[in-house]
């Protein structure tokens, strides 16, 4: 070691560089990375845990119960930090490196950032095979870390511990950058993290480090200005990249000053509060009659920060083949999209520029007009599938109700697969903005829990994540509700208990398939003693949160209450109908037999046939 140097394994120095790293949130200087979830292994344990256990007053590492659900906590703060702050997730090499895949491929889907240090095996390959490596025969130097090339934006292997130097920065910058904002991957191999090296001071000065807000081409703000200005039938979608720019309050003044009408996708939920005057509803598959109905008239489309999935487009059959598209997005594949006239840039700047380019424009007062009279219809009909009925069976959207009206202004809600994600899109009546999170975009089962422990984080105990799932998902993974237990972070998770998947159930009889291995009735079952329904509430008890078993919508207020006076996570869990669902779906393309013997697939199949005889061809 010089002056101008200091001697650490990579490791350690890996982790101080870590803990160098600064944000600028709200305007209060914090660190980028909050903290750690890790699992220790052989791959990790001796090198990476010292480093970390003595920094636990600068980097908090939490232990998670699962790799891939500790992951995906972090995947959680990250969406409720809109994109401003970093979780880490540190796992050993094999199988504990592999349960992170899925949590990287939702982080990669939905543009947030995690960070992923993985162990892996030995560069000098002297102790080869050793635990838990796969070998390779044609190439000694893959690893199952290998996996993570195809959902990762950043991937590296630290061979040498200098390499960390020129890795790290970029690590960071992907993961800050709008465009490319995604999970990084560094693997670690045990006897690279061992090695000592003079790293220079310099790598470990402090750094606030900032999120680029890059501003459009001028041409295309222009282009894009005349197309709008053409429009009849003008339409706003508006998308998650919205609420990471903080552009809400500029989409919603730019809407209300040109009188467009605003919809949202799935990750765009939220930025609006329900009942917005320019707010009129969810759009697609899962969305609401009303968006629906103003994307097939809409003769422009300003699509802004998304990137058009299918459950948004509806399979792209939910807007006439002659609608325009003009697409705001911080990142150029995304917003050059379905021969759209792309705006490359950052959704805040770029709305700005496009209203002060716009001049006196105004859509005609009758398209607003309609919108806002759509949406009145719309919310009748949510109240009419909404309000208590004499049904022994309370529905998905009663549930939603209930849950809903109890939640306070800033508890966020928190879904992402099964039956759920369609009811609360359409149902969840937003109160403030930035309190709701789908995940939709990998439409991940086993995030919700995991998700609410990073929520809770993230928030700091100002309001409560409320985690409502079906219990098929929570029978995936809910060992985070022990991870809340332990670390004090409490939420309330709604378990609507309907016997099994019930929506995949709905999609496959609606393609004319029988219930099949779906619903656990319909399950194949060896032992006729099986019991078809789990005690959610014993079990949730068993690993140390309260819990209730409510047997209608009046015990679920109830219920509620209590939860909410409770000092740690509750979970309630209430037995729901696995068929009953709220319409105002557009369609969706699935692969249907082109040949069966069962009138109800030949049927479906006809079905589909037309739905794809709608859909507009596109890049």
């Amino acid at each position: 070691m010089t002056d101008n140097t200091v001697r650490l394994t990579m490791a350690q120095a890996l982790v101080r560089y870590l803990c160098s790293q600064y944000t600028m949130v709200d305007g209060e200087r914090v660190p980028l990375f909050a903290g750690l979830f890790g699992i220790f292994g052989h791959g990790n344990v001796t090198c990476l845990s010292e480093a970390l256990e003595a920094v636990q007053d600068r980097l908090p590492t939490w232990r998670g119960q699962n790799e891939q659900s500790m992951a995906l906590a972090a995947v959680g703060f990250a969406k409720a930090r809109r994109r401003r702050q970093i979780m880490i997730a540190a796992s050993s090499i094999g199988p504990g490196a592999l349960n992170m895949v899925t949590a990287a491929g939702t982080a990669h889907a939905n543009r947030l950032p995690l960070l992923l240090l993985a162990g892996d095996t030995f560069t000098n390959r002297l102790p080869d095979p050793v635990l838990q490596q796969v070998e390779h025969f044609g190439n000694p130097t893959t690893t199952v870390n290998d996996a993570f090339k195809a959902v990762s934006r950043y991937w590296d292997r630290i061979t040498h511990p200098a390499q960390i130097i020129s890795s790290m920065p970029q690590a960071i910058a992907t993961m800050l950058d709008p465009a490319d904002c995604g999970p990084a991957f560094i693997a670690l191999p045990q006897d690279t993290q061992e090695i000592a090296f003079d790293y220079p001071q310099e790598f470990f000065e402090e750094r606030v480090c900032t999120i680029p807000r890059p501003r459009p081409d001028r041409d295309s703000v222009t282009r894009a200005a005349e197309v709008l200005a053409s429009a009849e039938r003008p339409l706003i979608i508006s998308g998650g990249g919205v609420r990471y720019s903080g552009a809400e309050r500029a989409v919603q003044a730019f809407a209300q000053k040109r009188g467009i009408p605003v919809v949202e996708t799935i990750a765009g939920k939220g930025g609006l509060t329900h009942y917005d005057p320019v707010h009129a509803g969810p759009i697609g598959i899962v969305g609401s009659t009303s968006a629906n109905a103003l994307a097939e008239e809409a003769d422009v489309i300003v699509a802004i920060g998304t990137r058009l999935q299918d459950f948004t487009t509806g399979s792209w059959t939910a807007f006439s083949r002659d609608a325009r598209f003009i697409s705001i997005n911080a990142a150029r594949f995304d917003a050059t999209k379905h021969r759209s006239v792309a705006v490359v840039g950052d959704a805040l700047e770029t709305v700005n520029e496009l209203d002060a380019t716009l001049g006196d424009w105004k859509a005609k007062p009758s398209r607003l007009e309609r919108a806002q009279a759509l949406f009145r219809e719309w919310d009748a009909l949510l109240d009419d599938h909404q309000k208590p009925t004499n049904a022994p069976v309370p529905t998905y959207a009663q549930v939603v109700n209930v849950v809903n009206r109890a939640a306070g202004e800033d508890d966020n809600l928190i879904a992402a697969a099964g039956g759920i994600p369609g009811e609360v899109a359409k149902g969840w009546r937003v109160k403030n903005p930035n309190t709701f999170d789908l995940e939709f975009g990998f439409s991940c089962m086993g995030y919700e829990i995991a998700a609410g422990w990073g929520n809770a984080m993230a928030n700091h105990g100002k309001s409560t994540p409320i985690v409502m799932l079906g219990d098929g998902t929570y029978m995936m993974m809910n060992s985070d509700i022990y991870s809340t237990v332990l670390s004090g972070h409490k939420m309330i998770v709604i378990v609507c208990d309907n016997g099994g998947y019930a929506v995949i159930n709905r999609l496959q009889e609606f393609k004319g398939t029988p219930g099949f291995n779906c619903l656990l009735k319909d399950c194949r079952i060896e032992n006729p003693q099986a019991p078809l329904h789990v005690d959610f509430v014993r079990h949730a008890e068993s690993i140390g949160a309260y819990a209730r078993s409510c047997e209608s919508l009046a015990d679920l207020e109830a219920a509620l209450e209590w939860a909410k006076g409770n000092d740690r996570t509750t979970v309630l869990s209430i037995v729901t109908d696995a068929y009953a669902w709220v319409p105002g779906d557009a369609d969706w393309d699935v692969g249907v037999p082109e040949v069966s013997t069962r009138d109800t697939v030949r049927e479906a199949r006809k079905a589909q046939d037309e739905i794809r005889s709608k859909q507009r061809v596109g890049v």
